[in-house]
């Protein structure tokens, strides 16, 4: 049976998600603080955490972002009760699968629940061909990347973007076809967090950002990762 770490200081909040969380016949335990949620994290083993934003003594983002940094890749469900734009590129910038804003209804929550883990039990049967473009090679069963021998280093979100942008090379992809397809999530138009994310990749892959000759900005439509002509 799954085991999920509910993280959020609102006593009322943690009740209702372990009370659903059960119910739908997943194992639990609980976190009331950053600090406790960031040593269970790494001294246990799950399968997800729902993690809050606001947290006491250390915030929801840099749980998040410790824990990639420990190349831990337990998925992550980030809530908040904020409904900005920003929060949510940072929070899947440092790692987050999945947003989810309050107030939100249980059914929601275990909607996202298993339509993360479906997403990420996935990562162990994913190809093991090795895809080369260019002087990029990618390595998806290692979710890495190199460039001339040189590793790179993607966040979670950042690698699967790159990796559905290899194997549909010369395709032209709209920036809601890639949050359907990374992100499994329709963020009613929120586009810059593609944005954010194309531009972090083409800072890691091309020589020159502002003539980019992997990721293509097709005008109006999307993206297109192009064999680079040398």
């Amino acid at each position: 049976m799954k085991k999920i770490l509910i993280v959020d200081d609102e006593k009322s909040i943690v009740t209702l998600l372990k009370y659903n969380i059960e119910k739908a016949e997943y194992l639990t335990d609980v976190a009331y603080d950053g600090e406790t949620a960031l040593k269970k994290a790494e001294q246990k083993k799950f399968d997800l955490i729902v993690l809050d934003l606001m947290l006491p003594k250390m915030d929801g983002m840099e749980v998040c972002k410790q824990l990639r940094l420990n190349n831990n890749n337990t998925p992550i469900i980030m809530l908040t009760a904020k409904d900005e734009l920003y929060d949510k590129v940072l929070g899947l910038e440092y790692g987050a699968d999945d947003y989810l804003t309050k107030p939100f209804s249980p059914k929601e929550v275990i909607a996202r629940i298993k339509a993360v883990l479906r997403r990420t039990n996935g990562d162990n049967t994913r190809q093991s061909t090795t895809i080369q473009i260019g002087r990029l090679t990618v390595y998806p069963e290692k979710y890495e990347a190199e460039m001339e021998g040189n590793i790179l280093t993607f966040t979670r979100k950042e690698f699967e973007l790159l990796l559905y942008l290899t194997t549909h090379k010369g395709n032209v992809l709209s920036r809601d076809q890639l949050l359907s397809a990374v992100w499994n999530y329709d963020f009613s138009g929120d586009s810059r967090i593609v944005d954010v994310h194309i531009s972090r990749l083409r800072d890691k892959i091309e020589s020159n950002t502002r003539t980019p000759t992997y990721i293509k900005t097709i005008r109006g439509l999307g993206y297109k990762m192009e064999e680079p002509k040398i």
